[in-house]
């Protein structure tokens, strides 16, 4: 009678002990899920931000690449803020060298192998201003007045910081390539041969988001009076 009331008041413990070692806790499921779904939502998030909170400004382009084999059809664009020949030019530029050389700024790497270059990597801004009028069919692109290694912390409205991050011989904003459909193609490629070929050149813009941050998202471009947007 002992023997059997010992049994009986052991057994259930042990069965319990071994049905809780064997569940695994729910939150060891929902973390990892959780994880991988914000991981996979922040890469279209920044962008999407970007469309939806942005002011839309007008860059000067050149298409440069019709196609890229890895992703589909599209158009590979340098800007003239890419060439720098452009910022050479613009206020700003020489200190933005001697931050580098110094190396006093957080945004800027070691120093440049030339006084001329900026070192692969820096990062840094163009502020860009309206056109006074557009009363052309296609929008008029917005001109770069200066380049700062620090986001302005205002600026007037008619103006924007878009940032950029230098490659060496040029510099990159994020909007270097437009996609396409393929059943376009041909029909966008004829416009940009014809704008570009003959004594006068048509302009080819490009239509851009940028927030707050100086990041930016290409919207559209315009070859001549023609508008794709895609």
């Amino acid at each position: 009678m002992t023997q059997s009331s010992q049994s009986s008041s052991t057994n259930p413990t042990f069965v319990g002990q071994r049905s809780l070692s064997g569940r695994i806790p729910s939150w060891r499921l929902w973390v990892p899920l959780l994880f991988q779904t914000s991981v996979i939502l922040a890469a279209p998030a920044v962008p999407f931000y970007t469309v939806m909170t942005g002011k839309s400004i007008v860059l000067q382009t050149v298409p440069v690449d019709p196609y890229d084999f890895l992703r589909g059809y599209s158009q590979t664009l340098s800007y003239d803020i890419s060439s720098l020949d452009t910022l050479r030019r613009l206020p700003g530029w020489k200190q933005l060298l001697k931050q580098q050389a110094g190396g006093k700024s957080i945004n800027v790497p070691p120093p440049a192998p030339s006084s001329e270059y900026l070192v692969s990597g820096t990062r840094f801004y163009v502020i860009l201003e309206a056109p006074a009028s557009n009363k052309s069919s296609s929008p008029k692109p917005w001109k770069p007045v200066r380049v700062s290694s620090d986001r302005p912390a205002y600026l007037p409205d008619n103006q924007i910081a878009l940032k950029g991050k230098s490659t060496g011989n040029s510099i990159e904003y994020g909007l270097e390539t437009y996609y396409m459909p393929e059943n376009r193609r041909d029909e966008i490629n004829n416009d940009i041969s014809q704008a570009r070929g003959g004594k006068q050149r048509q302009p080819i813009v490009m239509e851009v988001k940028v927030d707050t941050l100086g990041r930016a998202v290409p919207i559209s471009f315009w070859v001549s009076d023609r508008n794709y947007r895609f």
